[in-house]
């Protein structure tokens, strides 16, 4: 089976080119009945269907990539989110069930948070074994955030299966370009089982400048992209970002039943600080605190639903909540102080990036010399941001500063979607 690099409206000739069935799977693409005792159940959670059409996700669908792993040696790059559903609301990781159905995996890659997905944001980690399969465990996270030849040696294709959340800053996008020039230098291709966008209605925000590279924004895109993991990669390939503009072989196993105005809350917390679909939707904006003297929630139970610091003035601010270790944030911004802050708990589905939060927690610490840090020229992937609330500039203002790269931008993605 070749392997194509997709544009435009070939997009969808993945599923002509592999729609042979596998024997060893059902028309719906679960697991065949008589491999289900072999794999393990976890807690079930039910598959989101708000709009009476069930979303089937890239790794549900077997019968379309089965067929290309056989007689294969497969290196997987997968977290917690790599799962197949199951129609009784169970579901099982994509390691376990390939391992099920004897495909040959030979090695996992972790992104940030792990394997397992609990490790802090930013926290190295370490490559090991999988205490349940014995894969050995290949970190993308630390010195070691694209795979080394070495590493690759042993593998005849790649799958990339990663739940993201469409935010720039979000490092699954950083560790899939990496993934990917990693393989088109070594002639491997790349297998990508996609998942729904829980941002993907709107675009918003300063698109980056490459003075500002990090691992946090390698792309100039905007903080809010609106792209899903499969339609990125084909951008990777299509705008040469790749070292010397070689392009990665891909495949695209895309999601059905899915567009973007679809509301898909995630089964599963794609990293620690985020535990619903409340923190996923005003992450691309309380993130941006992550680069202030402001605690997004680190250290409590509504990670990224609150904000606060005990710099702001409790008589503006009467909300307080005091940040402490816990999983995913050993030692948090605040660490037992008292921080006063905003709940946004019960606040609206936002469809643009906010930052009247951001302005006014600004306007309203005293020491403003200390309220910025390095790190928020990083996030926001311009020094204009800073420098734009430091003068007084409204929301509405900075914004109207963004529109011209944003239709630039809404151009350049175009040929490489997938979704309506």
């Amino acid at each position: 089976m070749r392997f194509n690099v997709f544009k435009n409206t070939v997009l969808f000739s993945v599923l002509v080119m592999i729609s042979c069935r596998s024997n060893s799977t059902e028309k719906d693409g679960r697991l065949p009945i008589h491999n289900q005792d072999a794999i393990k159940v976890s807690a079930p959670t039910p598959l989101p269907n708000k709009h009476n059409k069930k979303i089937i996700v890239g790794s549900n669908q077997t019968e379309h990539y089965l067929p290309l792993l056989k007689e294969k040696k497969i290196g997987i790059v997968a977290n917690q989110t790599s799962v197949i559903f199951k129609n009784d609301g169970h579901y099982t990781h994509l390691v376990d069930s390939l391992l099920a159905l004897q495909v040959n995996v030979t090695k996992v890659f972790a992104p940030e948070h792990g394997f397992r997905g609990t490790a802090d944001a930013g926290e190295v980690i370490k490559d090991g074994i999988d205490t349940k399969t014995g894969l050995p465990l290949i970190s993308l996270y630390g010195t070691n955030k694209k795979p080394s030849k070495e590493q690759l040696n042993d593998i005849d294709l790649l799958i990339f299966d990663i739940q993201d959340v469409g935010a720039r800053f979000y490092t699954y996008i950083s560790s899939l370009h990496y993934v990917m020039e990693a393989c088109a230098e070594n002639n491997i291709p790349v297998l990508i089982l996609d998942r729904p966008n829980p941002n993907g209605h709107y675009i918003d925000g300063p698109v980056l400048e490459s003075a500002h590279k990090s691992f946090v924004g390698m792309h100039p895109i905007p903080v809010v992209h609106g792209m899903t993991i499969g339609e990125y990669a084909q951008m990777i390939n299509g705008e040469k970002w790749l070292t010397n503009g070689k392009p990665c072989a891909i495949t695209v196993i895309p999601v059905k039943n899915y567009n973007r105005n679809v509301e898909y809350d995630l089964p599963i917390k794609p990293s620690p600080n985020l535990p619903n679909a409340k923190a996923i939707n005003l992450y691309p904006s309380i993130c941006l605190f992550e680069g202030t003297n402001i605690n997004a929630g680190r250290g409590t139970n509504t990670q990224f639903q609150i904000y606060g610091s005990p710099f702001l003035n409790p008589n503006i601010y009467p909300f307080k909540f005091t940040p402490q270790s816990n999983e995913g944030a050993k030692h948090p911004k605040h660490e037992n102080k008292v921080c006063y802050g905003e709940d946004l708990t019960t606040s609206k589905t936002l469809n643009a990036l906010h930052l009247n939060w951001l302005i006014e927690a600004y306007k309203n610490t005293e020491n403003k010399t200390e309220f910025f840090n390095s790190f928020f020229t990083k996030l926001a992937g311009t020094k204009k941001l800073q420098e734009q609330i430091e003068k007084g500039l409204t929301d509405i203002q900075i914004k109207a500063t963004w529109q011209k790269d944003l239709d630039t931008f809404k151009k350049m993605r175009s040929p490489y979607l997938i979704y309506k």
